[in-house]
């Protein structure tokens, strides 16, 4: 028999914090009444407007925090802080392991100047790497002093793998939405008629793509046009366990953050009506995610003490969203496509974007949540997803030092207009000049990027070559460089006399690290501009290809390769850093969390990779400035 259901199912998790702004997320068992805040010596009793109630299912309630005062909270000092509720009381109390030492309470601080902080993107919990933000909490407990403290977690994408489910995940999922009682909805034009005839049975599973998922009819003319021909719209390799219903996306994200209620629920071992194969894979990620089920109480902790930011990127959605136009045709002019991805947009919403920037969404998006979930229906389902697919402000920035700017590169695309099949661009050419304005008069900023703007040539040159015959969609052929638009408009930025004399890039998606140096040819000062890119938190890139593109790359576009002056890029120049001094290595492939800290004009002092074993790995500087 499993344990009686705990008050809280996640969290707390800290999200936007400064001086004005107190945010913390949670998800209980029960309703609350009447909510009181304690901020060191500061007592609040919540009113309607600053406790966002959304009620997930039968059991289950999220709650988000939000106070908003002017110089409301003192920097550089550590504040803990206490939620009671009239009824329940502490709601944090009888949480086991949620405070590091012997302190009462979680405490966090808050740091606008940024001298360091921790990023990372990829967290896959059946991957067979460890998970480095296990690492991240034990490193923070050994030294919680004001000056070690990171400024902030900022996750840059690739928090959940809504299209890579593991068959005993996929187990636990069901389970969860009947313990929960998570909703079930209608669909239009699938093969099912609803959620409720969807099987969570062992036999049932690595099967969706066959099943359940919508195909397209759309073609092609390429070399590969058959490929095209009845092409699924899901396109993860992966996609056997594809999330589909809104309460599969709430209970993969409870499941993602919650150590209690793996407890709930028991996941056999030995499954009966699996193929050979598929009883294997069914073995080893239900071994995997017990690792990953160990660490959960650590990164709880962990995200209950720092400020924890989130942007998405695919895979927080599905693969390949939005990587053409084409893609976007079939995808959203399919009811039931379009419903699969509008779930995950509601997820996303729910679990990580409200908590980045409140305010952004209470006049567009938050009054239809509230209508939805206060009565799930058809109708307010479908116009919520119809609202957050025309959305245009997931992106934000902070009120630090140096400034941070979290871009969204996934809902602006520059489509291609050439090729409706070939990749779009990033970013249009309205929100590169929206991101413009936000850089000008700054001196130095910090700017968070899924994909890496300045990534492996070599990777990038395999993925234009696909497109050119018609496999974009096969190789993810997706990099800043992949549309002359973006291309040329987003270095240009860099290299406008108005524009900062400082860049650090942060960037995560390509599950390899690495650190690249960068200036502008020929041009005496101009901008730094530091490429750091960490992927992934528990995902790593194929062991055996990533030493061959890198010791390939090295001898095609290094340093001082002519190759350079034929690509987009050749007025930028690129030097890789050094993992750890190695010779002839610029990639890292471990999973792990970024670390960087940064002198108070800006620039790097550290840029490190902290692994799973707690080992590190630094990207020295290739040369003295």
């Amino acid at each position: 028999m499993p344990a009686a259901l705990p008050l809280v199912l996640a969290g707390p998790t800290l999200r936007h914090c400064d001086q004005d702004n107190f945010t913390l997320w949670l998800v209980s068992s029960k309703p609350m009444n009447e909510l009181t805040l304690t901020l060191a010596k500061k007592k609040l009793v919540l009113q309607q407007e600053q406790c966002h109630e959304v009620q997930l299912g039968e059991k289950a309630w999220q709650y988000l925090i939000q106070v908003e005062q002017k110089d409301f909270l003192c920097v550089d000092s550590a504040i803990a802080y206490e939620l009671t509720d009239s009824q329940h009381g502490a709601l944090f109390s009888s949480i086991q392991q949620l405070n590091y030492q012997d302190k009462k309470n979680p405490e966090f601080v808050i740091k606008p100047q940024i001298d360091n902080l921790l990023h990372g993107s990829c967290r896959n919990p059946h991957h067979h790497s460890g998970d480095a933000l296990v690492a991240a909490d034990t490193r923070l407990s050994q030294d919680l002093s004001i000056e070690a403290r990171p400024s902030l977690l900022m996750l840059s994408g690739d928090q959940v793998y809504v299209d890579d489910i593991a068959g005993p995940m996929i187990y636990a999922i069901g389970e969860v939405i009947k313990l929960l009682g998570l909703p079930q909805e209608k669909f239009n034009d699938a093969a099912l008629s609803g959620s409720a005839a969807i099987s969570y049975h062992p036999a049932a599973l690595y099967q969706r793509q066959k099943n359940l998922l919508p195909k397209t009819q759309y073609q092609a003319k390429t070399a590969i046009r058959r490929w095209y021909i009845n092409h699924p719209i899901f396109t993860s390799s992966l996609a056997e366990n594809h999330l589909i219903t809104l309460g599969e996306i709430i209970a993969l994200y409870l499941l993602t953050w919650s150590p209690e209620l793996w407890d709930q629920i028991e996941i056999p071992k030995e499954v009966a009506g699996l193929s050979v194969a598929n009883n294997t894979r069914w073995n080893r990620e239900w071994l995997h995610l017990l690792e990953f089920k160990a660490g959960l109480q650590q990164v709880r902790r962990l995200m209950a003490h720092l400020p924890t930011y989130m942007i998405f990127d695919d895979h927080d959605v599905t693969d390949d969203w939005n990587l053409t136009a084409k893609w976007e045709q079939a995808a959203y002019g399919h009811p039931f496509s379009k419903r699969i991805i509008g779930n995950a947009l509601i997820g996303y919403a729910l679990f990580q974007g409200l908590g980045n920037a409140p305010k952004k969404f209470k006049a567009q998006i938050t009054p239809l949540i509230d209508a939805h979930f206060s009565q799930p229906d058809e109708a307010t389902q479908d116009r919520l997803i119809d609202e957050l697919l025309k959305f245009e402000h997931w992106h934000y920035t902070l009120k630090t030092s140096p400034k941070l700017v979290v871009l969204d590169t996934r809902t602006h695309r520059w489509r291609s207009e050439s090729n409706l099949a070939k990749p779009s661009g990033l970013m249009d050419w309205e929100s590169l000049m929206e991101l413009q304005q936000e850089l000008v008069g700054q001196s130095n900023v910090i700017i968070v990027s899924a994909a890496p703007m300045f990534g492996v040539k070599l990777i990038e040159t395999v993925q234009r070559t696909a497109t050119m015959l018609g496999g974009s969609l096969l190789v993810d052929a997706e990099n800043w460089m992949a549309h002359p638009g973006t291309a040329n408009t987003l270095l240009s930025i860099f290299q406008h006399r108005k524009t900062p004399e400082q860049f650090v890039i942060l960037s995560g998606d390509v599950h390899y690290s690495f650190a690249y140096d960068i200036r502008i040819r020929f041009r005496k000062g101009g901008p730094k501009i530091y490429q750091i890119t960490c992927s992934g938190l528990k995902n790593q890139f194929p062991e055996k290809l990533i030493p061959i593109f890198d010791k390939i790359n090295g001898w095609l576009y290094g340093h001082f390769s002519p190759l350079n002056f034929f690509t987009k890029r050749k007025r930028m120049s690129i030097r890789g850093r050094r993992p750890n001094g190695a010779r002839s290595k610029r990639l890292m492939n471990q999973s792990g969390i970024g670390m960087l800290d940064l002198a108070k004009n800006g620039a790097p002092t550290k840029i490190a990779v902290l692994h799973t074993d707690m080992s590190e790995t630094h990207f020295d500087s290739p040369r003295k400035e």
